[in-house]
């Protein structure tokens, strides 16, 4: 068994029972989610159809309508708290902007319920993470978007939570805390899928916290605590839990917890697919033996 392939099950319960109190914690999505939307500003693409993959309570989905309005936005998430929760948001949106809300769909971004060449943009702030294969991930967003038709994208990268990883080390033998791709494989995952022109580029944000407990319950509050399938299924125990907190205090900075994040973007564009001189489509196939 891989330790740290994500109980999906498990997931998807976490973010439904964080889905009332998200927005409230959700600092750091937030601010991921409007870099993003300043990025936009930059490309000259106006979608009938944009897909919002992992929206969550549906924040960022609400920006994109206000950008985009004649587009239709589909609002998918593993999550059916999430979708509730941004439905309820809705409501009050829509009595000050108008129109009918966006589409939801309760599903997993690895298994799109869509049909193919069906939306001209995806947009994914902090989602791809969750995803236990991310290079079918990329072949199954590449097959619902049309040709021209853009994926912009946020993740997590391997320095994320590094202090929490350290503090981690030694107290047990368990899996705490997801793994994440580095940018640069992200990279040629893309291009392993049939995107183009991928951008990838990446920065720090650091959060800081009084204590260890202001960290995890800040996790908790999204509803991204550990879900891998190495986790502990019980309580830490009394030493495993001191140790934590004593690794922990020894990277007090100016009387604060640091907590790091690794934030990876990335864009790429579907391409035109190439053809032969009669005509004939040549299309890619990877095969691993």
């Amino acid at each position: 068994m891989n330790e740290f392939v994500i109980d999906k099950q498990a997931m998807r319960r976490a973010f439904s029972r964080a889905a009332p109190n998200y927005d409230a914690t959700a600092v750091l999505q937030r601010e991921v989610c409007t870099r993003m939307l300043e990025r936009l500003d930059y490309i000259k693409l106006q979608p009938a159809r944009l897909l919002d993959a992992g929206s969550g309570t549906g924040w960022g989905g609400r920006q994109l309508a206000e950008k985009y309005p004649a587009a239709q936005i589909v609002s998918l998430d593993i999550a059916i708290g999430m979708l509730q929760a941004a439905q309820d948001k809705s409501s009050w949106w829509k009595k000050l902007f108008g129109g009918t809300g966006p589409l939801q769909v309760c599903a997993d971004v690895e298994a799109l319920p869509l049909a193919a060449n069906s939306v001209e943009m995806i947009w994914s702030n902090l989602a791809v993470q969750w995803c236990n294969d991310l290079p079918a991930t990329f072949v199954e967003l590449h097959r619902v978007l049309k040709t021209d038709g853009m994926l912009m994208f946020s993740t997590l990268g391997p320095d994320t939570l590094k202090e929490l990883r350290l503090a981690f080390k030694g107290v047990d033998e368990r899996s705490h805390l997801n793994r994440f791709a580095d940018m640069h494989d992200i990279g040629d995952m893309l291009m392993q899928a049939g995107f183009a022109e991928p951008v990838m580029d990446m920065e720090y944000m650091t959060l800081t916290y009084e204590d260890v407990r202001g960290v995890l319950h800040d996790l908790k509050g999204i509803g991204a605590h550990n879900t891998t399938a190495g986790r502990g299924q019980g309580l830490m125990g009394k030493a495993a839990w001191a140790r934590l907190l004593d690794n922990y205090e020894k990277l007090r900075r100016d009387g604060r917890l640091p907590a790091t994040y690794e934030v990876v973007y990335g864009h790429a564009w579907k391409p035109q697919p190439k053809v032969t001189r009669d005509g004939a489509s040549i299309i890619k196939t990877s095969f691993k033996l």
